[in-house]
C-alpha cells in the first residue's frame, strides 16, 4: 500500500526552485513574444494556439519533474516510465509547436549551434540517436549506475531530452527551410520511430523478474532517493524498503511501467501521424486548387 509521501518534506514533493524557474521561463516567453518582440528583427506575432502549447508544455514539465510525480518516479517504476513518456514523447513537440519560428531560427543559427544542429537534425541521425540513448538507458546495469549518481543522471537525462527535441524536429518544426521530409516520408519516420522504441518497452513488459536494483534492493533504492530527497531528511526517516510505497508487486509494477510507456507512445505518435497526414492532405489540396486556377486563367501567372 502506498506510504505517506509527506514524510519526505515539502522540498522533495514540490521542488520550489524548479517552480520559480518554470514561472520565470513562462514570464520571459510572454515578454519576448509580446511587448519585448520589438527588440527582435523580423519577429512576428504568435497565435493563441502557440502560446497555449508552450505554457502547457512548461506546466507539464514542472508536474513531471517538480511535483510529487518526480518523487513517485523514484519509488515506482510505473511512475518513472510515465514521467519519461511525458518528458520525451509529449513535451518536446509541444515546445516546438509553441515556439515562434523567428525565435527558433535565431537559436539554431547561432554560430556555436548551427554546425552541430545541422548534423544531428538529419532525420535518420535524429531517429537513431534518440532511440539509441533511450534504449541504452534502460539496460539494467546502465540504469542502476545512472540512477544513483546525481551528475550522471542530470547529464544523461539532459542529453536525452535534447535528443528527443531533435528527434521531433523533422516532424513538427515550423521553419519552411527546415522541412526535409515530405508528408509520406514523415509518416514513415513516425512508424520507424515506433519500431525502434519497442524493444526497450518489450524488455520491461516481458521480463519475468525485477530488472532494476534501484527499485528492488534497499541500498540501491535509498541511493536513488538521494537524487530528489535532501540528505538530512532522508537520514531521519525509517524506511522499510521499496515495497512500502508500491501497491503492486515489483514485477507487476515493472510490467505496468512498460505498458504505460507503450500506450503513451502510441497515443502521441498516432496524434502526430494524424497531424502530419492532414497537413499533407491540405497542402496537396491547395496545390491542386492552384494548378486548376492557373489552368483556367493562364494569363494570371506568366
Amino acid at each position: 500500500m502506498l506510504g505517506n509521501l509527506d514524510m519526505f518534506g515539502f522540498q522533495a514533493l514540490w521542488s520550489p526552485f524548479l517552480l520559480v524557474t518554470t514561472i520565470a521561463i513562462i514570464a520571459l516567453y510572454l515578454y519576448i513574444t509580446g511587448s519585448g518582440r520589438k527588440h527582435f528583427k523580423e519577429s512576428e506575432a504568435i497565435t493563441n494556439k502557440q502560446r497555449s502549447f508552450f505554457i502547457i508544455s512548461l506546466i507539464m514539465f514542472y508536474l513531471v519533474k517538480g511535483s510529487p510525480v518526480d518523487l513517485l518516479s523514484h519509488l515506482m517504476l510505473s511512475a518513472h516510465m510515465t514521467q519519461m513518456a511525458i518528458l520525451y514523447l509529449v513535451i518536446p513537440p509541444l515546445l516546438l509547436m509553441g515556439t515562434p519560428a523567428w525565435l527558433l531560427r535565431k537559436a539554431i543559427n547561432l554560430p556555436v549551434v548551427k554546425p552541430v544542429f545541422r548534423f544531428f537534425s538529419k532525420p535518420l541521425i535524429a531517429l537513431i540517436v534518440f532511440n539509441a540513448i533511450f534504449s541504452i538507458y534502460h539496460i539494467p546495469v546502465i540504469f542502476d549506475i545512472v540512477k544513483v549518481d546525481m551528475t550522471l543522471h542530470t547529464t544523461y537525462t539532459a542529453v536525452m531530452f535534447l535528443a528527443a527535441f531533435i528527434m521531433w524536429w523533422p516532424l513538427v518544426n515550423p521553419l519552411p527551410e527546415e522541412q526535409r521530409l515530405s508528408g509520406i516520408l514523415k509518416i514513415g519516420y513516425i512508424m520507424g520511430d515506433g519500431i525502434l522504441l519497442t524493444p526497450a518497452c518489450a524488455l520491461i513488459i516481458f521480463a519475468d523478474q525485477p530488472l532494476y536494483a534501484t527499485y528492488s534492493e534497499l541500498t540501491a533504492w535509498l541511493a536513488a532517493l538521494e537524487l530528489c530527497v535532501p540528505a538530512g531528511t532522508l537520514a531521519g526517516l525509517d524506511l522499510g524498503g521499496p515495497e512500502l510505497f508500491n501497491a503492486l508487486p515489483l514485477i507487476e509494477d515493472q510490467k505496468l511501467g512498460g505498458v504505460i510507456m507503450k500506450i503513451i507512445q502510441e497515443i502521441m505518435y498516432g496524434s502526430i501521424l494524424a497531424y502530419v497526414f492532414f497537413q499533407w492532405a491540405r497542402r496537396e489540396r491547395e496545390k491542386e486548387e492552384m494548378e486548376l486556377s492557373q489552368s483556367m486563367n493562364p494569363k494570371v501567372v506568366e
